[in-house]
């Protein structure tokens, strides 16, 4: 369940990535050909941007992209590996948690303040924050109870061992 939670991340993350492109394209068309830049442009742009990197950052978690100590796993013995993994999941929920607590103060703050280009509650500005650290939680600790389990979700295949190397 959480991979296709992650799969539709990634794809809202994308249309974002798009979308703020074309919003982008729009308004150096419209400053440059037709010397009318709109206002809403700018913000809404910025706006995508947080939205796509927060929410790509959060798949990165999952797929194990992003956040790690890997350097260290090279040098460690292949019984310690487990170890090192499960305090690098714990470490990447406790920044998460971060996310989501302090993001979430700025979320409820915002919200009687309005962004002036788009009309919007600032808070819009901080959920990426909130969402994202929400999401790196639960990727977290899906990953964290699936070691505790015994699954294999470290792909250590990928890893030279020392001979190889």
């Amino acid at each position: 369940m959480l991979r296709a939670v992650s799969t539709l991340v990634l794809w809202l993350a994308g249309l974002g990535l798009v979308t703020m492109t074309i919003i982008v394209a729009y308004q150096v068309f419209m400053r440059f050909v037709m010397n009318n830049s709109p206002s809403w442009t700018e913000g809404a742009a910025i706006m995508l941007m947080s939205w796509f990197i927060f929410l790509g950052a959060a798949v990165g978690v999952r797929e194990k992209f992003h956040m790690g100590f890997d350097v260290l796993l090279y040098a460690l013995p292949p019984s310690a590996k487990p170890w090192l993994r499960g305090f690098s999941d714990m470490a990447i929920f406790a920044f998460a948690f971060g996310m989501v607590w302090y993001g979430g103060e700025l979320a409820l703050r915002g919200w009687s303040v309005r962004i002036p280009v788009l009309g919007l509650p600032q808070t819009f500005t901080y959920l990426p924050i909130v969402v994202s650290g929400a999401l790196m939680c639960l990727f977290a600790t899906e990953r964290f109870l699936l070691r505790l389990a015994g699954e294999r979700v470290d792909d250590d295949a990928l890893e030279p061992s020392v001979s190889e190397a």
